[in-house]
């Protein structure tokens, strides 16, 4: 698909202006301070660490079509579309699979990517363990699908992917594959994936913290116990709150080159980093483009089609990579800040995860109510049976601190992971917190994803 055609697909059936724009995300702006400010004053939802984005997106969802406009007399003016207008509601539905472009496409600009062999020889257990954990999601989804779910309830076999969308990819690789999902006839995917989603991160934490505990009491968690022995060695990485590596403070030198290079551009370095993010998007677009030349040449022509149901956002993160070291190349790198790319990667997802709630279809959900408990069931107690049953085996030392990490994400995001570990081994003396950070470079399952669901629908 060309360049052109994507924008084109990407406008279709729109019927908003700018300022519709503009309104749909101040009122997105005003929720997330909303969020915010009914997280922090409901002590559940602070124990169970629900991020004010997904607050934020549920209460823009309640006071929308799905519900006000729904249990409101017939006569009233918010009836069927709530407190929103419908131009506010197209710009909603359409922005998942916007931002989540952006998100990815920043996640390892300004990034140090070390070498291949020094990150392998850290995150291959973790690497592995991530697999399991993640094909096990299809598996398990693909055996309840073909036995119960198309036989029983008449659904599509792109269900059995739902479970690791929704539970390994979480909300934002949910709402970023909900345009896959319509194109290949499944068109209440997307919002069952959300559903899950938001059941997965929930339940993570949750089952996080019992098994935590249950770990305390079996004295499975054993890194302080030895670190005070003096049998290991305090690693000095650190993960932050957010999942993403905390740097050490930068070198003099970085600091004077970028002062050098940002002396004549005249630009704000917001700006000039939200270039570099649009710039890795182009690098994505281009590549998805070739790969579609590529299979019109060759797979293509007998009737296996993958380009076309392939989103932008994995090929944005691998554009963000290949700027990345083109920039090193260049010695330009310095003009990438990284701790601007996470805010800009922040603000992002914020949108992404409001948007695709405040737009879900519960309409989908309720008619899919039975499967969708059963998807959500199966999910919770695959990836616990794999962390207690597998991780021991497949992990080589610290099992429990490693593990959970792992469990963490594949249920929910990756600040799940860091959020877990954190609770088991907050000094990061297993080590635990680096072999995850290494582990993330090889977790980018999207691709292979679709060339599944492409395999199922045929």
């Amino acid at each position: 698909m060309l360049p052109s055609q994507l924008l084109t697909a990407t406008s279709a059936g729109s019927s908003f202006n700018l300022k519709d724009a503009m309104f749909a995300y101040t009122i997105i702006a005003i929720f997330l301070l909303l969020g915010r400010a009914i997280r922090q004053n409901i002590s559940i939802l602070k124990s169970l660490y629900i991020p004010s984005s997904i607050v934020a997106g549920v209460v823009a969802l309640a006071l929308g079509p799905e519900i006000l406009g729904r249990v409101v007399n017939n006569t009233s003016p918010v009836a069927d579309i709530g407190l929103f207008s419908a131009p506010v509601l197209t710009v909603w539905k359409q922005s998942p699979g916007v931002f989540i472009n952006v998100v990815f496409a920043a996640l390892f600009l300004g990034e140090t990517i070390p070498s291949p062999r020094n990150i392998w020889q850290k995150a291959a257990p973790q690497v592995a363990f991530g697999q399991i954990l993640a094909w096990g999601q299809y598996v398990v989804g693909m055996l309840v699908t073909i036995a119960v779910l198309v036989p029983v309830f008449k659904m599509s076999p792109l269900a059995g992917s739902l479970i690791e969308v929704a539970f390994e990819g979480g909300h934002g690789t949910a709402a970023g594959m909900a345009d896959t999902f319509t194109k290949l006839g499944f068109p209440e995917g997307g919002d069952l994936a959300l559903g899950l989603a938001t059941v997965g991160i929930v339940s993570g934490i949750v089952c996080g913290i019992i098994l935590a505990n249950w770990g305390r009491r079996k004295g499975y968690v054993a890194a302080q116990l030895k670190a005070k022995a003096g049998l290991i060695e305090t690693d000095e990485t650190l993960i932050d709150h957010q999942g993403s590596q905390t740097h050490h403070v930068e070198h003099p030198d970085t600091i004077a080159t970028r002062a050098r290079l940002n002396r004549d551009l005249l630009i704000d370095p917001i700006s000039l980093n939200v270039g570099f993010v649009g710039l890795a998007i182009a690098i994505g677009w281009v590549l998805l483009y070739l790969l579609g030349q590529l299979e019109a040449l060759t797979w293509g022509r007998t009737g296996f089609v993958i380009a076309a149901y392939v989103p932008l956002f994995p090929m944005a993160l691998i554009g963000g990579i290949v700027l990345q070291i083109i920039m090193v190349r260049l010695r330009l790198d310095p003009l990438i800040e990284r701790p601007l790319m996470e805010r800009i990667a922040g603000i992002a997802l914020d949108a992404t995860i409001v948007t695709a709630l405040a737009s879900l279809s519960l309409a989908a959900i309720g008619s899919n109510l039975a499967p969708f408990f059963i998807l959500a069931i199966l999910g919770i107690v695959w990836n616990v049976f794999a962390f207690i049953v597998i991780g021991p085996r497949v992990l080589p030392s610290y099992w429990f601190e490693r593990g959970i990490g792992d469990l963490g994400q594949s249920m929910g995001v990756t600040a799940t992971g860091i959020l877990l570990l954190r609770m088991v081994d907050p000094d990061n003396e297993s080590g635990a917190f680096e072999s995850f950070a290494y582990k993330q470079l090889f977790l980018n399952r999207s691709w292979a994803a679709d060339c599944l669901r492409q395999r199922l629908r045929r």
